[in-house]
């Protein structure tokens, strides 16, 4: 099959086609279930978990799609794709590396076409220690009402009210004080939580297991939205002297959000960080791949649409909220062939270099 063919329309079919490919690779699915919450089809949400490889090797190469639920249908056909992908597998195994694919870290949001999980927490923002005091941001502080009106789509004057604040401040500004994350609106955009959330337990979980053994671990995570359309950014997002070792895996164009020199925006709690905490033993290296997709003030206006139909007292008719979900959705994701095909490629490619880094270590 054409990797392209792996990418599904839903979520019910993407997991549909990973576990698929699980079973034509004859692999065994570890399936960690959400109780109580369903599927925009009624379907179970669940993270899945394929472990490729000897259970007991010391080096271990982790790719994990879905944190920011709609961006999961980029992240889950790439690995469907490669669970078939038998060079691919064939290389791992020679490098004596394990491979763990972990499929729709946030499948509430993957499912319902929302960016946030199921308590409207940004999963990637969630990862922080709740017993410590964290600085507000001030700047989401100010946004928000101008980005969630009383009525959508916002009226001449709403609208001229957002346009002063992003002339007087800057695109860049605006863009960090959105993404960046807040802990004091729980309403709002962006919100990280006050406790860890399911998400967060599961995957601290997985990695406690499937990583016991390990005394390398390379991790990519998969996410879209930032960036020209097609186009891969390797965004380093990790400890503090650990870019060099990213930079010999992935190239000289790793970059970081710390530098100031990456379409991404220095965030609070990504998931990533977890890695030294649930693996002391071994030695990270992380990085997250991030796949552009559409112009930002679009993506922007998509989230702030799909959150005014969220919390709309009383509810929004049908037709606006679906019409806001499928826009989110064309803002995560490029539904052409040729997009695809290139964010197949450059994850692929991403994969290799990552085996190859780790093999090199032995």
């Amino acid at each position: 099959m054409k990797p392209t063919s792996h990418f599904a329309v839903n979520y019910a079919a993407a997991r549909e086609r990973f576990l698929a490919s699980a079973d034509t690779a004859g692999l065994a699915v570890t399936s960690h279930a959400i109780e109580g919450v369903r599927g925009a089809q009624g379907e179970e949400l669940a993270m899945d978990v394929v472990r490729v490889g000897d259970p007991r090797a010391d080096r271990l190469l982790v790719l994990t799609s879905a944190i920011h639920g709609v961006e999961g249908f980029c992240g889950s056909g790439c690995q469907s794709a490669m669970l078939v992908d038998e060079p691919l597998l064939a290389t791992a195994e020679r490098m004596g590396v394990g491979l763990l694919f972990v499929h729709a870290v946030n499948p509430f949001g993957f499912s319902h076409l929302r960016r946030v999980n199921e308590d409207n927490v940004d999963v990637n923002r969630n990862f922080v220690r709740f017993d410590e005091a964290r600085s507000p941001n001030r700047g989401y502080a100010e946004l928000e009402p101008l980005l969630l009106p009383p009525a959508w789509p916002p009226g001449p004057e709403a609208a001229a009210r957002l346009d002063a604040w992003i002339g007087a401040h800057g695109v860049e500004a605006y863009g960090q004080s959105v993404f960046q994350g807040q802990y004091d609106s729980p309403t709002g955009m962006f919100y990280g939580g006050s406790r860890a959330t399911w998400s967060n337990r599961t995957i601290r979980q997985v990695l406690r297991q499937e990583g016991a053994a390990a005394k390398q671990v390379g991790w990519i995570d998969l996410h879209t939205g930032l960036g020209p359309r097609g186009h891969c950014e390797k965004v380093f997002i990790g400890r503090r002297g650990e870019i060099d070792r990213a930079r010999t895996w992935w190239g000289a164009d790793v970059i970081s959000t710390e530098r100031d020199d990456s379409v991404m925006y220095e965030i609070s709690g990504p998931m990533v960080t977890i890695l030294a905490e649930e693996c002391p033993h071994a030695v990270g290296t992380t990085i997250a791949l991030e796949f552009g997709t559409v112009p930002l003030l679009r993506m922007i206006d998509a989230l702030r649409a799909d959150h005014f139909c969220w919390r709309a007292e009383p509810p929004v008719a049908p037709r606006l909220k679906a019409e806001a979900g499928q826009e989110l959705k064309a803002c995560f994701y490029v539904d052409d062939a040729d997009w695809q095909g290139m964010v197949f490629g450059q994850a692929r490619t991403a994969v290799v270099q990552a085996l190859c880094g780790l093999g090199a270590s032995a």
